[in-house]
């Protein structure tokens, strides 16, 4: 019988479950979300999600909390919740303080009986994968009737496949990876514009994931503007993991709200590559559209997630890739991208917007540009 090898010990911080299962509560359309836990727990993460109009409350326990147990707290906060909010969905979230001393999520909202949906989330930071936070969320939304089974299957399906591009080229491919900023985006935007002003052939890829994509896709667009102003705007083919008819309601709307922004702006998209939570499938897809149309081109532009995209057909050509993780630039080199840049604020700035908010790489180009 074969003997199952060891996964590597990752020594650099990666997300946490907890916060996974946090985000697809705000996936879910929940209007407010309960940790029970800690003051402190995931604190940023709760922070940046009430810009996106979820709530996020707390039930604050405490020393005495951890050894006597928090049940009651819970009950209270979901009374003051309903209450105070009237929501019309509500998300529990344990955390490893309440899951390391038993807690039942379950018994207080039984006890309490709201007549809303409530999403019990029992869930901890210790799992190998931030990934299993999104699946028991899932599975608590399908037993509650919020989504379908088959959604629910679709979902488990992306969430394997971007475990496994995570584990391939991704912050799990290491075991320590260095933070880095990337290349000078001024060398990289005046590389760019200058295959451009050739008349070289050129992919432009938008494969990002969920509301990270409201600042990627201005990357995009200021490559299709720039193309068209040098004269070279049918050199540029423009693919989009945009289909609005795929994924949980938010990942909808965004990919929505965001064609429109692009149509509005001028810019025609040639392929969609599948739904905003599909960038680990959604390269696969360019990947063939590239080899039966466009493995002769001689540029690629990708943004969002990268290294989701096969090199089989791209490798010969010049690499332009803008992601927002400072350990996915040693990865993606290595991969033979030559040019990486990093969108190190990105992500506090596509929160709470429904319109594309300019890049740094995006604002470089047009900058660049205007003296080309």
């Amino acid at each position: 019988m074969p003997v199952k090898q060891k996964e590597p010990l990752i020594m650099h911080p990666r997300p946490s479950s907890i916060v996974a299962a946090l985000y697809t509560l705000r996936d879910l359309d929940t209007d407010v979300v309960i940790l029970h836990g800690p003051p402190g727990c995931s604190f940023k993460h709760a922070r940046l999600l009430e810009e996106d109009g979820m709530r996020v409350v707390t039930t604050s326990l405490d020393e005495s909390g951890f050894v006597f147990g928090g049940h009651d707290a819970l009950v209270e906060v979901l009374e003051k919740v309903i209450k105070r909010f009237n929501p019309r969905r509500i998300g529990i979230v344990g955390t490893c303080a309440s899951m390391i001393i038993g807690e039942e999520l379950h018994e207080a909202v039984m006890e309490v009986q709201p007549d809303v949906p409530v999403i019990e989330v029992e869930v901890h930071a210790g799992y190998r994968d931030n990934t299993k936070g999104v699946i028991i969320t899932l599975e608590s939304a399908l037993a509650s009737g919020i989504i379908s089974e088959a959604e629910f299957e679709r979902q488990k399906h992306l969430l394997k496949e971007a475990t496994e591009v995570e584990k391939r080229h991704g912050a799990a491919s290491k075991e320590y990876l260095e933070p880095s900023r990337g290349d000078l985006k001024f060398k990289v935007a005046k590389r760019l514009i200058e295959l451009i002003e050739q008349g070289k052939k050129g992919l432009n890829i938008l494969n990002a994931k969920k509301e990270t994509a409201f600042m990627f896709a201005d990357i995009n667009l200021a490559v299709d503007q720039i193309a068209k102003k040098l004269g070279a705007g049918s050199n540029i083919i423009n693919m989009a993991n945009l289909d609005e008819n795929l994924g949980l309601p938010k990942n909808r709307r965004n990919a929505r709200e965001i064609k429109e922004d692009l149509k509005g702006a001028g810019m025609d998209i040639h392929h969609i590559t599948g739904g905003l939570d599909e960038y680990p499938v959604a390269g696969n897809f360019a990947n063939e559209i590239i080899r039966e149309k466009y493995s002769d081109f001689d540029f690629a532009v990708i943004t969002g997630v990268p290294h989701a995209l096969p090199m089989d057909h791209i490798k010969n050509m010049e690499l332009f890739s803008i992601t927002n993780g400072p350990r996915q630039v040693i990865p993606l080199k290595e991969m033979g991208h030559q040019h990486v840049a990093v969108e190190i604020d990105l992500h506090p700035k596509t929160l709470g917007i429904n319109h594309i908010v300019e890049s740094e790489f995006g604002a470089t180009l047009r900058e660049l540009a205007r003296d080309a």
